[in-house]
């Protein structure tokens, strides 16, 4: 009979827990279809910044077969997204049904799943991502973090990579080779400050907060576009 020390049984049941988690998302990723993008934005509180992200992401690409949901790290589930981000999304245009059937969710592995693009509101969200599942690091970034990255690489040098993606055919398929482009300028363009990365949080501040954040985000939303267009570019 062979005995297992106890912490090293722990590190065999982990990683097989692991194992059967990536299966599962993969097997999730395939019934969603190569063909369509699975993006999640993720705040604290899934009220305010992550819906704003969603609904207006879900508006600029309805062409296109690109799924987009969010999730908050601290989310109390069924919350609806506050007053403030009410107005200012319907203010950009978002549709008013969608807005008011948005219901905060908790961010979970299940919730996670196999999502394309993991887009993070602040570094802080950014690093629970990664840690709950270490397989996001070079597919997760911060909204403001992706399009500072993205300024300096040009259309030709994303095909380029979209050109080598593992099945070229399939749009998730090209959007993650361009991804990868994107997280290996990660250490060579610097933000003038850290906190440049982050999307203010404005829950329970001034409607001048509320502005502010909303301009940053809404910001840094034409890169997260730019990519999923290219990935469809076929």
């Amino acid at each position: 009979m062979i005995v297992l020390d106890r912490g090293i049984a722990r590190l065999v049941v982990h990683g097989a827990n692991l194992l059967a988690m990536r299966e599962s998302r993969s097997d999730r990723h395939s019934q969603l279809g190569a063909g369509m993008l699975n993006i999640i934005a993720v705040c604290t509180g899934n009220i305010c910044r992550s819906p704003l992200a969603e609904i207006l992401l879900a508006s600029h690409l309805a062409d296109l077969d690109v799924r987009l949901s969010s999730a908050g790290t601290r989310a109390r589930d069924g919350m609806e997204v506050t007053p403030e981000t009410a107005s200012i999304a319907l203010s950009l245009g978002a549709p008013k049904a969608r807005i008011e059937r948005h219901r905060a969710r908790f961010l979970t592995n299940d919730v996670l799943g196999s999502a394309d693009l993991g887009l993070a509101l602040s570094r802080e969200h950014r690093r629970q991502i990664v840690e709950m599942d270490p397989t996001f690091m070079r597919k997760t970034f911060t909204a403001r973090e992706l399009a500072r990255l993205l300024e300096d690489i040009s259309n030709e040098e994303l095909l380029g990579a979209a050109a080598s993606a593992a099945d070229t055919s399939a749009p998730s398929s090209r959007f993650s080779a361009m991804l990868s482009v994107v997280a290996s300028r990660r250490g060579t363009v610097i933000p003038p400050a850290a906190e440049d990365d982050d999307v203010i949080d404005p829950y329970r501040r001034s409607p001048r907060t509320y502005e502010l954040s909303a301009a940053q985000l809404t910001a840094s939303l034409p890169a997260v576009e730019r990519l999923a267009r290219l990935a469809f570019a076929l």
